[in-house]
């Protein structure tokens, strides 16, 4: 579809003037200094064709974004033995919600919401042997692209307040389902959150994805069950207690992020990401949402 770029820069310019942008993270210290003005959107085509507008091109902190990159890698790693420590159901709840961990002995719900990327993250410390420079290595591989990096800032900050991830990780490692120091899991999760990427540099990571587990240049990362699996987890359970209302809008597999990043996909198609700061009430970018919706509303491009 050759409208791509006309697509993109008539919703960027429907929002120019749009007053209400959400709210800036606060939570996480480092994230509230974010200019709240910041619109960008960006998609790459199955032909790897990319189209753009706005701040497409500048680099934000993905926060739970990256929980699709750590689940990809650790699928790759552990094959369907991953499913016996975390589960695909949605969770109904906000995404650092402790009180089903207890009802169901330390199993969490999925592993897009944190507890269960805690788990995740447990794995991949240990199979890893070097966890955060190896995921890091694994991430830039995918994209093919050296520039993407941890923001220490960002890792530092999260460290120091996040208290609910402490409390699901001590929960998790009650029952039996961290094997690693809690410690060491947390530094890798922090690390894994504070990942900044721009919107061109996320569809490129997520083109596997889109691409049957291929990257761009021709690599396979997962096979297609299981690209089909993780696409899955995404469509169900990618924003938080909110990701019926994005099937419902958008009708995409995709994955928010508390930095107002949004990544989505339609297999073998293309891939799209958005970034504006300003969180809605469930910790979703609230333009982001709106012009996924309007983008595929206008191209009539949706899985449905």
């Amino acid at each position: 579809m050759s409208n791509f770029q006309e697509v993109l820069e008539h919703i960027a310019l429907n929002f120019k003037s749009v007053k209400d942008r959400g709210t800036v993270a606060s939570y996480i210290p480092e994230l509230a200094h974010v200019d709240p003005s910041k619109f960008g959107m960006h998609l790459i085509d199955a032909d790897g064709m990319h189209y753009g507008t706005g701040d497409s091109e500048e680099a934000f902190s993905i926060q739970s974004i990256s929980k699709v990159l750590s689940l990809s890698q650790a699928f790759a790693i552990m094959g369907d033995k991953l499913w016996e420590r975390v589960d695909v159901e949605p969770s109904g709840d906000p995404f650092n919600h402790l009180s089903l961990l207890e009802l169901e002995h330390g199993i969490p719900r999925n592993p897009l919401i944190n507890a269960g990327a805690l788990v995740i993250a447990d794995v991949l410390i240990s199979h890893l042997k070097n966890p955060k420079a190896d995921f890091l290595a694994y991430v830039r591989n995918m994209a093919n692209d050296e520039n993407i990096n941890y923001d220490t800032d960002v890792a530092a900050s999260e460290s120091k307040t996040g208290y609910t991830n402490y409390a699901a990780a001590n929960l998790l490692k009650s029952y039996g389902n961290i094997k690693n120091d809690v410690d060491d899991v947390l530094d890798f999760y922090f690390h894994q959150c504070s990942l900044k990427m721009s919107c061109r540099q996320l569809t490129e990571v997520f083109y596997i994805f889109m691409n049957r587990g291929k990257c761009r240049r021709g690599n396979a990362f997962l096979n297609i069950n299981q690209v089909k699996r993780v696409n899955a987890i995404m469509l169900t359970c990618g924003f938080y207690d909110e990701a019926g209302e994005f099937a419902f809008e958008v009708g995409l597999p995709g994955k928010s992020g508390v930095g107002g990043g949004i990544v989505a996909l339609l297999p073998n198609k293309f891939c799209i990401a958005t970034w504006s700061p300003g969180l809605n009430a469930k910790g979703n970018s609230k333009l982001g949402m709106l012009a996924l919706e309007q983008f595929t509303t206008q191209t009539g491009l949706s899985i449905f």
